[in-house]
């Protein structure tokens, strides 16, 4: 065993464990995310949840794109982190997930208290009456309304949609609500928006009823992941971060890890499961 896996079992074992996950996690699934470098070096603006309100042409051009990536997203499987926090929760040691990702690996993979920050593509909300569909049924809808649309390989960007030159965007009919005809959003907190205060108030008492935060695959670069580390820093409870480049905070962390978060993650479920 290493000496940094040694010091992550050191942290963990005998004691309750909450995880704050970022993209980091799902890479090895095949989601990119916006922060890596190689994400960095084709950098892409991410969808502004104001703008996508407002914006019917901003909104077509979103749901075009995000047909032809939907195939490759929910084909994601989980990965070696998923799998090895489903593990650990399993067997006691991790109590509650808290995820930024919207991929719902967490779940596939068998985690069974999974806070999901920024809601799941799985499922589309209207933003007039409220009504939730499944969004593989709002798939097989918008290929009706799109007959011989592209919606098989190509490159997936981070909101689960896929890059598409303005023309075939224009030709793209929107599905609306089917209760009341209204506007359809992805069930997700799209930059500029808020995470609802029920969810980050449970995720605060998640920390706060641990015993030690582990942050996996994330920069924690907005706010909405960085509070958990300020709230387990203020309470005086160790946090160990595993990432590959700079983590917002990561100077009140008791250990930083800089390696693949599968690698890690497996390693360590492994290592407290020889120990056990």
């Amino acid at each position: 065993m290493s000496s940094t896996i040694e010091a992550l079992v050191a942290a963990l074992r005998g004691r309750k464990v909450a995880v704050l996950t970022g993209a980091g996690v799902s890479t090895e699934s095949g989601i990119p995310d916006y922060r890596s470098p190689d994400s960095l070096a084709r950098a892409r603006r991410p969808i502004q949840g104001p703008e996508f309100v407002r914006s019917a042409p901003l909104r077509r051009r979103y749901w075009a794109r995000a047909m032809v990536g939907w195939e490759h997203f929910r084909l994601a499987r989980p990965g070696r982190a998923h799998m090895a926090l489903a593990q650990l929760e399993a067997r006691g040691i991790v109590s509650r997930v808290i995820t930024q990702n919207v991929d719902r690996l967490h779940r596939v993979a068998g985690s069974q208290d999974v806070i999901e920050l920024h809601g799941a593509l799985a499922e589309v909300i209207c933003l007039d009456c409220g009504s939730l569909e499944d969004r593989d049924a709002l798939q097989a809808r918008m290929r009706t309304l799109n007959t011989g649309w592209l919606d098989g390989p190509t490159p997936i960007a981070p909101d689960g949609d896929a890059e598409l030159p303005d023309d075939m965007v224009a030709r793209f009919q929107v599905p609306d609500c089917l209760p009341c005809g209204g506007v359809l959003k992805p069930r997700v907190v799209f930059f500029g928006h808020n995470v609802e205060r029920p969810i980050v108030e449970r995720a605060y008492a998640t920390v706060d009823e641990a015993d030690v935060l582990l942050i996996a695959g994330t920069s924690l670069a907005v706010f909405s992941g960085y509070r958990f580390l300020v709230r387990a820093a203020n309470r005086g409870i160790p946090i160990a971060i595993v990432n590959r480049g700079p983590v917002r905070g990561e100077e009140r962390a008791t250990l930083k890890i800089e390696a693949s978060t599968g690698e890690t993650l497996a390693a360590l479920e492994s290592a407290l499961s020889t120990a056990a």
